[in-house]
């Protein structure tokens, strides 16, 4: 079979790239530029007296804490949910795959609203986990849920597709050689995707920082308590505190340039790693 050398004219490439640099311009660069310049309309004083605020200090460290919390959880059920899909069959699989791709398909503040119901004051377990002194529901536990919830299937849907591409014949000739399940895994499967798993990380880390909607219901908005960065942002802005919230979200901002250029870095790396293992 012959393959056709299709080739597009000068003007198509030029217009096509002219498009694209445009809708950069107008739906990326525009937005970034007009946050930054809005944060520093009173100054750098004003701008870093606004990121020193008590209550947004506050927020930051909530932030903090629960991305330190929820990612962690999620890489590990990411690490143990792809390998026992791509390397063993079990009943079920095609169902945990599923499971998986829920968050994609259903709205955060649907996810929030459900542990509401489930851990709320009326809700189905909530009187009795009142009674028992545990408190999840306008508290830190509660925001973490919602915030695991809409960020674990990142670190599957990274390791899967790249696990599966991979094969199970280098574990089985380290089990066949005498490796345990955990040394194999150690050893073998977890060098052969650790930058699937970094860019994974990466990706849930920004997310779990930059959520709104799951949070925003299960949080209940106190001040100094259960406010991240988002909502601070939100709070800052509906009080006409315009410098504090825009500062606060040029962090937030700050936070996607720099997972921007770690994910392009990453991919970079993985291509290259990629190519050599093709060659080899």
């Amino acid at each position: 079979m012959v393959r056709a050398n299709v080739t597009e004219a000068r003007w198509a490439r030029w217009l096509l790239t002219g498009l694209a640099l445009a809708f950069l311009t107008l739906f990326l660069a525009m937005p970034l530029l007009a946050v930054l310049t809005q944060a520093l309309t009173k100054g750098f004083d004003r701008y870093f007296a606004a990121l020193s605020e008590p209550l947004t200090i506050s927020a930051i460290q909530l932030t903090l804490l629960v991305a330190a919390i929820a990612v962690p959880l999620n890489v590990v059920f990411g690490l143990c949910a792809s390998w026992a899909i791509t390397k063993f069959d079990f009943p079920g699989k095609s169902l945990l795959i599923t499971l998986i791709d829920i968050p994609f398909s259903v709205s955060p503040v649907i996810s929030g609203l459900v542990y509401v119901l489930l851990f709320g004051l009326q809700g189905l377990l909530g009187e009795w986990m009142t009674e028992q002194g545990f408190r999840i529901i306008f508290a830190v536990p509660g925001i973490v849920l919602a915030t695991m919830f809409v960020t674990f299937p990142f670190v599957a849907r990274e390791l899967i597709p790249l696990m599966e591409e991979q094969g199970r014949d280098e574990e089985e000739a380290a089990l066949t050689l005498g490796a345990g399940g955990f040394r194999t895994f150690l050893l073998v499967t977890l060098p052969n995707v650790r930058w699937g798993l970094l860019y994974g990380v990466l990706l849930c880390n920004a997310r779990a920082m930059g959520e709104f909607g799951a949070v925003s219901v299960v949080s209940g908005h106190i001040r100094g308590l259960t406010n991240t960065m988002p909502l601070h942002v939100e709070i800052l802005y509906n009080e006409y505190d315009i410098v504090g919230a825009f500062a606060v979200a040029s962090l937030l901002a700050l936070l996607a340039l720099v997972t921007l250029g770690a994910k392009s870095l990453l991919e970079w790396r993985y291509r290259d790693e990629i190519a050599a293992n093709h060659r080899v």
